[in-house]
């Protein structure tokens, strides 16, 4: 049975940082596209940065280039989504999703396992 629980969310001033995590169980992650959505209230979901099955690079979409990274941990089997520089439109409920038959690039494709979300709020 696979499992991925979010943990990390929280309320940070605007051009604060934030590190989210994604804890995984039943898969190994290496093998395994990771990706991060969000969703702000009375918004659709947005995915925001993958990294594909065959792990050849991160994908970003424009809105948090330059200040998002995520990183496997295929150690311990967790993905830590480091977000710097935060702004208020990045307020959502934050989701870690995977899939193994997902390739590069790792944007638009369906992923089969999601978390349960974690909320980010960015505000002063």
């Amino acid at each position: 049975q696979v499992q991925l629980v979010e943990s990390g969310g929280a309320l940070v001033q605007p051009g604060g940082s934030l590190t989210l995590s994604c804890a995984a169980s039943g898969v190994r992650l290496d093998f395994y596209a990771v990706a991060w959505f969000r969703q702000a209230p009375g918004k659709e979901r947005e995915e925001v940065i993958c990294i594909p099955a065959t792990n050849v690079a991160t994908y970003y979409s424009d809105s948090v280039k330059g200040r998002f990274t995520l990183t496997k941990h295929n150690a311990n089997n967790t993905v830590v989504l480091q977000m710097n520089n935060l702004k208020p439109e990045d307020t959502a409920v934050y989701y870690c999703a995977v899939d193994p038959m997902v390739g590069a690039p790792c944007f638009g494709y369906p992923y089969d396992y999601w978390g349960q979300g974690t909320q980010v709020t960015v505000s002063s």
